[in-house]
């Protein structure tokens, strides 16, 4: 099992990890969504990556759990202000489905989508080198429903709204399109370390 810890490096002492504009969350971890839970089982869950590929791809959740297993311990934090420390998720690192897609060149962005039509923007940049999951788990269990089980994208280097719940798909463009909160005001890349929460920040 390959274990990531979080990207910054930098020590927590008296909140010293926090992002600008960011506050410690402590055990909370709140419920937001901009749709209602979908009534999704693990059988019923699936995952595909199309578009600028050369094979695209389908997963259920028994192939998509036969890939390696891979794991994020650290941080994530949320465009509303709260931050999570030292969190851990297991499930698949997004470059195992990658590697079996071979992405074209002409690749830059994704475009990741829901099983409720949710979609999210992001640089291809953002999902590769170890840097985003398909979490299946949060600390060592399934992940509930309300945070996105029975899978969710995780990309913690960027705020939490980048990390899709209930995943269903990427598909790979040769230029940025914007998703849900993307079109309605956020920030095409969400980087809480810039503050990068709305467009133009």
């Amino acid at each position: 099992m390959n274990i990531t810890r979080g990207f910054t490096g930098r020590p927590r002492t008296d909140n010293a990890g926090l992002p600008p504009g960011q506050y410690d969350a402590g055990d909370d971890w709140p419920v937001l969504s901009a749709e209602v839970t979908p009534e999704l089982t693990a059988a019923d869950w699936s995952f595909r990556i199309d578009g600028l590929v050369a094979e695209a791809r389908t997963w259920d959740r028994e192939a998509a759990r036969a890939l390696p297993a891979s794991a994020y311990t650290g941080d994530i934090h949320c465009v509303t202000g709260w931050s999570k420390f030292g969190v851990r998720f297991g499930g698949v690192s997004l470059d195992a489905f990658l590697d079996l897609v071979r992405p074209h060149a002409s690749a830059t962005h994704a475009v990741a989508y829901s099983h409720t039509g949710y979609t999210t923007s992001l640089p291809l940049g953002d999902l590769t080198g170890g840097r985003a999951w398909i979490a299946f788990e949060y600390e060592g269990r399934p992940l509930p429903a309300e945070h996105g089980g029975p899978a969710r994208l995780l990309v913690p280097h960027l705020y939490f709204w980048k990390s899709a719940k209930w995943i269903a798909g990427l598909t790979l463009l040769d230029h940025d399109e914007p998703g849900f909160w993307e079109q309605n005001g956020y920030h095409a890349r969400g980087n809480p370390w810039e503050e990068q929460r709305y467009s133009g920040d």
